[in-house]
């Protein structure tokens, strides 16, 4: 009672002197300039205060305790080393298999792999218990929904050592090490950014599924352990092989080689966790107990570097608290929310400005953009260029061509214009732009101008037309006008305007035309806008 009024006043203490309870974080750059300003508003003290004291309470209820001096209750040495007679095993070993479903036997295989967690990798075996107090009640929730032995917690240990980002040679991944195949089986998602199969959460409920599935077939949990770790196809040709047994120790010797180890060491490791202060090991303390952790919905992308910076959280926490995001980024959508862990301490300040943390800018992200912006701009520069010497280049070489075989000079002729000039000599504006590089339609008396040949038009022994429809692989319909007449071709594309486009762009894309010529084809003006999904018609010789 005293601790929960200690709580509240501290509450009533810091909303008083919080005031709006804001701070602001500033990020500067190198010259000391800000590059990024973001307020944190902070979360309601008294709803805290509530929450700390929640963790408070699970704290005093838990048996959890790294108190070496409390827990040795046989005050061995630091550094002594326990070691038992077989007898004192046997015993042991007989107690645990009397309150489980599982066979626990004790042999020099088990006893090989009791050496190993008692002894060699004694420090270890510390590291894992204390791990265990992170993971084991989530193990267990899933275990009890599914109506499995809770025993089966101890075989993540011989999986993983409880790393949740651990990974074998042969693939597999995660507490539960899940290769990509099975895991698929069980929903277990596999993208660019997420790996299903180091999520603790869904890893395990999948674990689960795979031992019901695994049950069902054998009805054994030592033939169970096997299948889980040979697949059901070793299991079953050892079967076959020992004429129809269906014990593990009959079967082991026809069992892949580490399949043999793989239900000794589950025994062994069932053992030392249930008698570790016996052989003087205790635990190391994790950086986080299950109740100091909780989750959010994340419902846009996310970054760990707007996590991190936006809430002060270290980077590597965040990592470790959530191993399912490949790449540090959380690929979220209204759609598709994804879960995110925290510490129980920074989900108010993540809830109360969650939308903020969305946009928020990290300084490596302000310099990408910065780099990206002068990056685009050279590229810009270097296409506008480009493309502007091609369009040269093509101009050169089509039109020589068309010139020297399609035209003659006309002498331009007061009140002239390029409509009469074009119509009296049975061509386009279009093509008398194109044939003498007219960036308008401005004209003097006495220029000359390239004009199509009559001489051509003479030679023509059908003058018929036909119109045909075609599609290309642009935004584009293509229209053509033929005729007999060897060297007329004019041919027709309609673009259709996408996000982004300009007058310029389009021009630049078919290369062969200009701004001035897709105006008049489209009678737009300078005032024009285009829109999305607009049908522009270009023309194009060829």
């Amino acid at each position: 009672m005293k601790q929960i009024k200690i709580v509240y006043l501290i509450a009533f203490i810091l909303l008083i002197w919080e005031g709006p309870f804001l701070y602001a974080q500033s990020v500067k750059d190198t010259i000391g300039k800000s590059v990024s300003s973001f307020v944190l508003n902070k979360d309601n003290p008294i709803v805290e205060a509530l929450d700390s004291l929640a963790i408070l309470k699970c704290f005093e209820n838990c048996n959890f305790s790294t108190n070496t001096k409390k827990l040795n209750k046989y005050n061995y040495a630091p550094d002594y080393i326990p070691v038992f007679s077989d007898s004192v095993y046997e015993q042991r070993i007989a107690k645990l298999n009397s309150s489980s479903p599982f066979e626990y036997v004790y042999n020099e295989d088990v006893k090989g792999f009791i050496d190993l967690y008692a002894i060699k990798k004694k420090n270890m075996t510390g590291r894992l218990i204390g791990l265990s107090e992170y993971y084991f009640p989530l193990f267990e929730e899933y275990l009890s929904k599914y109506k499995i032995p809770m025993e089966l917690k101890y075989l993540a240990i011989v999986e993983s050592a409880l790393n949740p980002v651990a990974k074998s040679r042969a693939g597999a991944n995660g507490l539960w090490q899940f290769i990509y195949t099975t895991g698929k089986r069980y929903d277990l998602k596999v993208t660019s950014y997420t790996d299903d199969r180091f999520d603790p959460i869904k890893s395990t409920d999948a674990a689960c599924r795979h031992f019901i599935d695994l049950y069902a077939i054998y009805k054994d949990w030592a033939l169970v352990l096997a299948a889980y770790n040979s697949g059901p196809g070793n299991v079953n040709k050892a079967i076959r092989r020992s004429n129809g047994e269906t014990n593990f120790w009959k079967i082991k010797k026809y069992l892949p080689k580490e399949t043999r180890g793989y239900v000794p060491a589950f025994i062994a490791v069932t053992y030392v966790m249930n008698y570790a202060t016996e052989h003087n090991i205790f635990p190391v303390a994790p950086d986080f107990m299950s109740f100091e952790v909780d989750t959010v919905m994340v419902k846009q992308k996310l970054t760990f570097d707007q996590i991190s910076e936006a809430l002060n959280i270290p980077k590597e926490k965040i990592e470790y608290l959530n191993p399912c995001y490949k790449m540090g980024i959380i690929p979220a959508s209204s759609e598709e929310p994804y879960t995110l862990s925290l510490p129980q301490k920074y989900i108010g300040d993540f809830m109360s400005n969650e939308t903020a943390i969305y946009s928020y800018k990290t300084l490596a992200m302000i310099e990408e953009e910065k780099a990206m912006t002068e990056k685009e701009k050279e590229i810009k520069k270097k296409d506008s260029l480009l493309a502007l010497q091609q369009k040269k280049a093509n101009y050169s070489s089509t039109n020589k061509e068309t010139i020297s075989t399609t035209t003659t000079k006309y002498t331009v002729k007061a009140g002239d214009g390029l409509g009469v000039i074009a119509s009296r000599n049975n061509c386009t504006i279009a093509q008398i732009q194109k044939w003498n590089n007219l960036k308008n339609t401005t004209i003097y008396p006495g220029q000359k101008l390239y004009v199509k040949d009559p001489t051509v038009l003479a030679t023509k022994t059908d003058t018929s037309n036909s119109k045909s429809i075609e599609k290309d692989n642009t935004n584009s319909t293509i229209e053509k006008t033929t005729t007999t007449e060897k060297t007329v071709n004019i041919k027709y594309v309609y673009h259709t305007v996408q996000k982004g486009d300009t007058l310029w762009r389009i021009a630049n894309q078919y290369k062969c035309t200009s701004i001035e010529e897709i105006k008049k084809l489209n009678n737009l003006t300078n005032k024009s806008t285009l829109f999305v999904g607009q049908k522009i018609k270009v023309a194009v010789n060829s």
